[in-house]
């Protein structure tokens, strides 16, 4: 095996491959080999670092040097610099140097990464997914071949279970306490299931972990299924995820070929094999009834439970379903012990969580932090806040699932009960960032529209009910909405939580009721008042022309409409009638004379 003296680490998460990190790292091998230096320095294409903000992202190493917003044009001067001569190119390096020693700053000095602790993330960033003797080297397939030749199913279940790991999917429900409820049951066959249909807007940690490190997943499944007596596994994996399901391909194989799926696992009499299922994009099938319909060939509607999967689940036999995440957890606990994984974290909520960081915040990316860290460490100590100096005003946490928390809360400690107590819940970690530009309303509007669109149509009281619910808030939205249709509004989406079938159906009014929780004063504003406070509501919005108008006629040429009127050098006026609310003249004003109302 050759040894390297340099390793330059390309992202090849889905973000940076969308700007072009494939083609750095050609360019890299390229100028490389032109120096001579291809068998000293090695270049990998990795999975996700997390800092998404900043890609592509390079790391160089042993130095650890990361440089941010790669490009090709960039690639030939850290080579001949940095590679060759060994001079560091600081100008592109991301926090470039320490105000004190003038040094490049460490990986683990920079304030996005300090206060993160990566389990289930472990190897994102860090070894190439492609190749299974990387995983091998970070200690994979290590907590396998302990389970099978050291431990019985019984003693596997007890240490998952004593770990405290709860599902990273959404509902938090006990890990091991799930294994627990299938293993016993009998059966001439069973299934274990990895549920990463992952659908809630601005989510992407399910498949940055696939993308990153698919062999701790595979791993976690053949753990499982020794847990729990089954011999084959499914990957409910969206169609939309082209990388994730090119490299669990590949890892499959590679697994495959090592033994280490297939048959008489480790020399034991234990066999485990898994397919790859695709999903065609409805929300719905990340509930787990409905995922099972659609690996069976059906369309993805929830059915009724019990029974539970862990006895009838997939075909009618016991079955478990685990979300990428939870499973990535899997084999360092087997291998560290529950103590370990129980170290940090809160009493209830052990362990870290991954969150999916977007919307107005700086640090836009993908984070692991131990449980009980703050939303105010998230939002600023790792996500550097809103940008441009806009106030911060709100975080949505668990998607379309969830629910707004508001300033008050940034000091909240992260875990499955404090956020569920605030209206909100975990979810499956999406974090997405509001300031002072969000309009509330508009918000709980655009998710309720998501899982209107999304809805399975099985139960009455998510078909017709979130639609009731969406037509009031589209009224309330354009300013025709009245106090009876807010009360109705709170009215229904109480009903439709306590009366739907599943999942999706029950946690739907979340955003709207957290809304008007939180910001009733922006929904009366939008009833009584027939204004939108952020701006954004169009139907509410109305532009002027003030008297600082020099009449240059810039605005008139712009307006797409013919809205606006006037002669050169007089003052000019917006005829409200035709006027699109499109924001155009305003953007176009080099005298501040247009005012948005």
């Amino acid at each position: 095996m050759a040894i390297y003296r340099s390793h330059v680490l390309v992202c090849g998460g889905t973000g940076c491959t969308s700007s072009k990190s494939v083609l750095i790292k050609e360019r890299f091998e390229e100028k490389i080999k032109e120096i001579n230096l291809d068998k000293e320095i090695q270049v990998v294409l990795t999975g996700c670092f997390g800092l998404c903000e900043q890609g592509p992202i390079v790391i160089v190493y042993p130095e650890g040097t990361f440089y941010s917003k790669m490009s090709l044009d960039r690639v030939d001067e850290i080579v001949s610099e940095h590679l060759n001569k060994g001079r560091i190119v600081k100008k592109y390096v991301y926090h470039e140097t320490d105000e004190d020693t003038e040094k490049v700053k460490a990986l683990a000095d920079i304030d996005f990464y300090k206060k993160q602790k990566r389990v289930a993330l472990r190897n994102c960033g860090v070894i190439n997914p492609e190749n299974i003797n990387e995983y091998i080297a970070r200690d994979g397939y290590l907590a396998l071949g302990k389970v099978l030749t050291e431990m019985t199913p019984e003693e596997v279940i007890k240490l998952v279970k004593d770990s405290g790991l709860k599902g990273r999917g959404g509902a938090g429900f006990s890990t091991g306490m799930k294994w627990s409820f299938a293993a016993p049951n009998k059966a001439d066959q069973k299934y274990v299931i990895c549920n990463a249909d992952e659908g809630d807007p601005g989510a992407f940690m399910d498949r940055s972990v696939l993308e990153g490190d698919p062999h701790a997943v595979l791993e976690a499944m053949a753990i499982s299924g020794y847990a729990i007596g089954a011999t084959k596994g499914f990957i409910y994996v969206r169609a939309e995820y082209p990388i994730a399901v090119h490299r669990l391909e590949i890892a499959i194989e590679q697994a495959k070929d090592l033994g280490l799926l297939g048959k008489n696992l480790f020399g034991s009499d234990f066999d485990f094999d898994v397919e790859i299922r695709l999903g065609a994009g409805a929300f719905v099938c990340g509930e787990e009834t409905a995922l099972m319909q659609s690996i069976e060939g059906y369309r993805g509607m929830s059915r009724n439970k019990p029974p539970f999967p862990a006895v009838k689940g997939l075909w009618g036999k016991p079955t478990i379903i685990n979300n990428v995440e939870t499973l990535a957890n899997v084999p360092q606990i087997i291998i560290n012990g529950p103590e370990w994984f129980k170290s940090f974290g809160t009493e209830k909520s052990p362990g870290t969580k991954v969150f999916a960081l977007g919307g107005k915040i700086n640090n836009t990316g993908l984070v692991e932090v131990p449980m009980g860290t703050t939303l105010r460490e998230v939002i600023y100590d790792i996500g550097g806040g809103c940008p441009n100096g806009r106030a911060f005003k709100a975080v949505q946490t668990g998607g379309p699932s969830g629910g707004c928390l508001v300033k008050d809360h940034l000091d909240t400690e992260i875990d499955y009960d404090n956020l569920t107590a605030l209206g909100s819940m975990m979810g499956s970690g999406g974090m997405i960032v509001m300031d002072e530009d969000n309009c509330m309303v508009d918000i709980a509007r655009f998710f309720l529209d998501f899982t209107v669109d999304e809805s399975c149509g099985k139960c009455t009281p998510c078909r017709e009910g979130t639609k009731r619910m969406l037509e009031i808030l589209d009224k309330i939205s354009e300013g025709k909405g009245t106090m009876e249709d807010l009360d109705r509004l709170e009215n229904l989406a109480q009903t439709i939580k306590d009366t739907a079938l599943c999942g999706l159906g029950q946690t739907a009014p979340n955003p709207v009721l957290s809304t008007i929780r939180y910001f009733k004063d922006e929904y009366l504003a939008h009833i009584v008042d027939k204004t939108c406070p952020a701006g954004v509501c169009k139907k509410l919005l109305k532009y002027n022309i003030t008297a600082d108008c020099k009449g240059c006629t810039k605005c008139a040429r712009i307006c797409p409409v013919g809205a606006i009127t006037g002669k050169v050098k007089e003052l000019h006026v917006i005829d409200q009638n035709k006027c699109i609310k499109c924001g155009a003249c305003m953007d176009a004003c080099s005298f501040h004379a247009i005012i948005r109302k």
